[in-house]
């Protein structure tokens, strides 16, 4: 197959998801501060995410005082893997903040929310009870659209790591997103899939009582079609039947497929990957940022992942700086590589500690005053995270960063 290079895909991909955040802010309204400059292990006077960098134009009076943070996500139950990488990156984030002696300092909160929309708004009103001033949640979707519209109406400012429905901030000037949304994973991995694999027989898997795997499926499904590509076969699933997909594999086999799209999470794509092996079906898999973590699944064969390709806004086995010292810190600390959920909630602490300083909040400012003041300026801030380089935020609470594809090799990501 004839293949064009990533670097102009991604570029592509940039430049697709800078033009759908600007459609959707006010005139005017965005802009880039100058970026963070990641931290080089080893060395004193590195900088994490966050901090200006060298040469770069300070804020003009920076925050100063005590945060209170509170965090939201599954750290228990079947989506528990997602929350607790969440709020360990955050933890991580929050302890390096705290060591710098600066004059900011951060208290963080994590709450347990069993990815439940209900115990989410009980962890959200408890956590407000005890001061907190800014959320870092949810963690996932259908929790995330309930505590957002109540965090709107009480003006908390929040930052979701890994929501990525657009319901979560259509609506609500006080939300924003770390991770891609819905609408852009459909769309980059269509394009990546119609520029670098044309002659691919593609095939569809997803999961269709779930809006993360439906919103995806639709977006990918629409901009692939709209190629001039097709899609040779469907198979959906729900939540109570995701333990035997000998129907949908069979189907898409008898289709001709060589390609399956897994818009879905690593559970059910674990089952399918076995399944796959069983009955002698060898198509490539490809999925999304929900497939992040299967490495680390447990009792899983690894095996089974190779040549697995995702998108995924970060690489655990990263040779940059930044990647790497985070990587060593969470091993050291939680004893397992950190996922893109880990990373997320890593960036998000960051991007609050960067709007905090350009507004100049102070620890004594109530939360709806600190919401106002992050409002205003979130479009204008730039970061450079672990899940992207000169990250910036539209006033629609979207987030604009290029996405990496990884092919699984050998147990490890290798960015393609």
């Amino acid at each position: 197959m004839k293949k064009k290079s990533l670097a102009a895909m991604l570029m592509a991909g940039a430049m697709c998801l800078s033009l759908l955040a600007s459609c959707a802010s006010d005139p005017g309204s965005t802009g880039s501060a100058a970026p963070s400059q990641a931290p080089s292990q080893g060395t004193q006077e590195s900088q994490p995410a966050g901090e200006p960098s060298q040469g770069s134009e300070p804020s003009a009076t920076g925050a100063s005082g005590t945060f209170k943070l509170g965090g939201i996500g599954p750290l228990t139950g079947e989506n528990a893997i997602y929350g607790k990488a969440a709020m360990n990156g955050a933890q991580i984030a929050v302890d390096e903040i705290n060591a710098m002696g600066g004059d900011v300092k951060l208290e963080f909160d994590p709450q347990d929310d069993v990815g439940d929309p209900e115990t989410a708004l009980n962890a959200y009103n408890n956590l407000l009870d005890d001061g907190m001033q800014v959320l870092v949640g949810t963690v996932t979707t259908g929790p995330a659209i309930t505590v957002s519209a109540q965090a709107r109406q009480d003006r908390v400012f929040a930052m979701t790591p890994s929501a990525s429905s657009t319901d979560v901030t259509a609506g609500k000037d006080n939300m924003f997103q770390v991770c891609f949304t819905d609408p852009n994973q459909g769309i980059t991995s269509a394009d990546y899939i119609a520029e670098n694999l044309p002659d691919a027989k593609v095939a569809i898997i997803y999961r269709n009582d779930d809006a993360y795997s439906q919103g995806i499926r639709d977006t990918f499904v629409a901009e692939y079609t709209g190629k001039g590509k097709e899609v040779v076969n469907e198979g959906t699933f729900t939540k109570d039947t995701q333990t035997d997909f000998s129907v949908q594999l069979t189907a898409a086999k008898n289709a001709g497929a060589d390609l399956i799209f897994l818009p879905i999470y690593y559970q059910p794509a674990s089952v399918i990957l076995a399944q796959a092996k069983a009955m002698n079906y060898a198509p490539t898999f490809f999925g999304v940022d929900g497939m992040d973590g299967i490495l680390t699944m447990e009792g899983f064969d690894t095996s089974l992942a190779e040549g697995v390709m995702l998108m995924t806004p970060f690489n655990a086995w990263g040779t940059d700086e930044l990647t790497k010292s985070f990587v060593t810190k969470y091993e050291d600390t939680y004893g397992e590589t950190p996922n893109q959920f880990a990373a997320d909630g890593y960036d998000a602490v960051y991007a609050i500690y960067t709007a905090l300083n350009a507004a100049g909040c102070t620890g004594d400012m109530s939360a709806a005053e600190i919401c106002e003041a992050l409002v205003a300026v979130m479009p204008t801030i730039g970061v450079d995270g672990l899940t992207g380089t000169g990250m910036t935020w539209s006033s629609n609470g979207e987030v604009a960063k290029a996405p990496v594809v990884v092919t699984i090799q050998g147990g490890i990501y290798v960015t393609q």
